[in-house]
């Protein structure tokens, strides 16, 4: 057999990694260019008449009707007259009028849910995002929380991390006690209903900012710092979305810690799954010295188990699928994300199934991956109203049992 010849290949040095570096960058700002908008510039969808009637559960002639009365935002007329149109804004105007007995209930505030999982590639920041897109599409107020240096959440907001992100628009000042509140870090963000606190690379100095205040301050609880970061705006929310790292960080521990509940996306996969085992084992014992030892605990109001990426065309899936059923049992959430093109698609222009305003593809695979998030949607709100309930100590709060939502079909 011949041998390669590789003897004249030149070192790498730090400077030529530094000059890829810079040429990624410009490369991802030519990207998204072409295929993403920044933030200044990216749009919400707007909505038809029929498809506001949907997302209220009524009719088109009752809302015709109750827009008569002129109290609630009446759309206006597409350039071509030939349909009348709604903003986002206008739309969650008409959805917190019509949903209000199911908002966040007076002397209650916001619930912080972590998606966490030990690995990338699992759906996790898309699971973040459309989370938190389809939580305002049901009359809520959200604050997203990026705690990843990757930035990936930030991205799907149109931001670039390492270009248009600075130290103020993360958690950064807060982990290393310059801040004592999150409040300085929220940004509005171009869907209404959901404001952010953006991620970029300088977060990896988290990872050796808390170590260092546990050694240096007798007090000092490195996991709590979100948590008391963010009790300061828990009453401006009704939900609030932290976005973690692929692995159990300091910064997964914090947001955690800070969190009502937790949602792990987990597609049927042997490998995924062992992953995810390995997560929960490493997390107890964290959990175990930090908290278990000092006489403390934490409890969680739920913890959801997402089935996602499931590829329908993979003969193990049901095999792994049997597998997390046993293992989590109650935990999993009775519904699947599909591994679709639509998904695909989304996620190659930097979006969701929430930002597609037309879909060119199949309609039935579209209405299959929507159906899948509005569902998924509707459990979590579940488990947040029951929080709420706890909170305020009120069985009176209309509870919400979750059914396939015929809601906002946005293929126009």
């Amino acid at each position: 057999m011949e041998q390669l010849d590789i003897a004249g290949q030149k070192g790498i040095s730090l400077g030529a990694i530094a000059h890829q570096a810079g040429r990624a960058t410009d490369m991802m700002t030519q990207v998204r260019s072409a295929m993403l908008s920044p933030t200044s510039r990216k749009t919400a969808p707007t909505f038809n008449l029929s498809q506001l009637a949907l997302m209220l559960d009524i009719e088109k002639g009752p809302l015709s009707h109750r827009m008569n009365k002129g109290d609630l935002p009446a759309g206006r007329l597409n350039t071509a007259g030939t349909r009348r149109e709604f903003t986002l804004a206008e739309a969650r105007t008409w959805i917190r009028e019509y949903r209000k007995e199911r908002l966040r209930p007076a002397g209650a505030e916001a619930v912080t849910i972590s998606i966490g999982n030990f690995k990338g590639g699992v759906g996790k920041t898309t699971t973040a995002m459309t989370l938190a897109q389809g939580l305002t599409l049901l009359g809520h107020k959200v604050l997203v929380i990026d705690t990843d240096p990757q930035g990936s959440l930030t991205t799907l907001f149109g931001k670039l991390p390492d270009a248009e992100v600075t130290e103020q628009d993360t958690i950064l000042p807060l982990i290393l006690g310059q801040e004592d509140s999150i409040r300085y870090a929220i940004r509005p963000t171009y869907w209404d209903g959901i404001d952010l606190v953006a991620a970029a690379p300088s977060l990896f100095g988290a990872e050796f900012a808390l170590p260092s205040r546990q050694t240096q301050e007798p007090e000092f609880e490195f996991w709590n710092v979100l948590h008391y970061g963010i009790d300061d705006v828990r009453p401006d929310y009704d939900v609030i979305v932290i976005d973690t790292p692929p692995s159990l960080s300091y910064t997964t521990i914090n947001a955690f810690m800070a969190s009502n509940g937790i949602v792990m996306p987990l597609p049927p996969n042997a490998l995924d799954f062992a992953s995810a085992a390995q997560f929960w084992s490493i997390f107890s014992d964290l959990t175990d010295e930090l908290l278990t030892r000092r006489g403390l605990d934490k409890e969680f109001d739920f913890l959801h188990i997402l089935l996602s990426r499931v590829d329908s065309a993979d003969v193990t899936a049901n095999i792994v699928r049997q597998w997390i059923q046993t293992t989590y049992a109650e935990k999993v959430l009775p519904v699947e994300i599909p591994k679709t093109a639509v998904t695909a698609t989304a996620s190659a222009e930097f979006g969701t199934v929430y930002d597609v305003e037309r879909y060119d593809g199949n309609a039935k695979t579209f209405k299959r991956a929507r159906d899948a998030y509005d569902l998924f949607v509707s459990y979590v709100e579940t488990s947040i109203q029951s929080v709420w309930r706890k909170q305020v100590h009120s069985p009176t709060l209309p509870p919400m049992t979750p059914v396939a939502s015929t809601r906002n079909r946005m293929g126009k």
